[in-house]
């Protein structure tokens, strides 16, 4: 058994030495001009209420989010996943989100003669796209299409490497994609480093997570979106806004899904006292 945990515990340093190399030579290779990875900065790690073992979603932070997708993001994004009637999940009424989807227009069946004819939407139908077709988007936004939102929140984040996503298994970190979001949304207007090269048409931003500049402008600013609620209209509010709202389309069952794991490692923890408990029983009497 000694020389089994002593061959693991070698296993592991020869690990851990062979990743700090592989780390220590990509950023020896790093120039600031022409970076070789990305993003160029890592984002910060904020505070989210949907964050940790009992996170729940603010349901009036959504709200606020999706005031800025409604205003600013659906112009060139869709959300082809999330049904409207999902929205009565932050609060609103079946009135109101019939209302809501009634701002909406989507496709509907051929008429008599065949031509497809637009219909005011529903609660069962799901966000339409703000363009036909891919092809159509992409000759609107100078050849790149903007993706989806539904599952964007989960679909990007930034790898945390060596030691980080070992600390992330007990620490439950989840909350990779809305940092990456805020930290986009936050990140233009900086200036490039000397000497760095910026592709006509695109703009630069050290966070973007495939290059160091990507073809959407910045698209919010101080100010832009009024809130109701009294919150600060700020960038840096609206960034964390959106995330939050973004998140909960990716995961609106975040909350079951954690309470649900929760009581399921309260049984675990009971079952296994009983399971003890009883061995002790069956087998106090028998000789070893």
């Amino acid at each position: 058994m000694k020389k089994i945990l002593l061959g693991l515990a070698a296993a592991g340093l020869g690990t851990m030495l062979a990743l700090g190399g592989a780390y220590a030579a990509e950023e020896a290779g790093h120039n600031a001009a022409e970076p070789t990875h990305f993003p160029i900065e890592k984002p910060a790690e904020l505070d989210w209420t949907f964050a940790g073992p009992f996170g729940h979603y603010d349901k009036q932070q959504l709200q606020r989010g999706l005031k800025i997708y409604k205003e600013v993001c659906s112009a060139c994004h869709s959300m082809s996943l999330v049904a409207f009637r999902s929205l009565e999940e932050l609060g609103y009424t079946e009135a109101q989100v019939k209302a809501f989807a009634a701002e909406y227009e989507v496709p509907d069946a051929p008429n008599a003669d065949g031509e497809i004819v637009n219909r005011k939407a529903i609660p069962a139908d799901h966000f339409p796209s703000p363009y036909p077709n891919a092809q159509a988007a992409a000759a609107a936004n100078g050849g790149a299409v903007p993706p989806d939102f539904s599952l964007i929140a989960k679909a990007r984040a930034v790898e945390r490497g060596f030691p980080l996503f070992v600390a992330d298994i007990f620490t439950q970190y989840q909350e990779g994609g809305p940092d990456y979001i805020h930290a986009l949304l936050t990140g233009f207007g900086q200036t490039p480093p000397e000497g760095m090269q910026i592709p006509e048409g695109t703009h630069y931003n050290p966070y973007f997570i495939a290059a160091k500049s990507l073809a959407m402008a910045q698209p919010l600013q101080d100010g832009q979106v009024t809130y109701d609620d009294g919150s600060p209209q700020t960038l840096d509010q609206y960034s964390k806004d959106i995330s939050a709202f973004l998140m909960w389309a990716a995961e609106p069952h975040l909350e079951d899904r954690k309470k649900t794991g929760f009581r399921v490692m309260i049984f675990l923890i009971v079952f296994a006292g009983l399971v003890y408990i009883a061995k002790r029983r069956i087998w106090a009497d028998v000789e070893h």
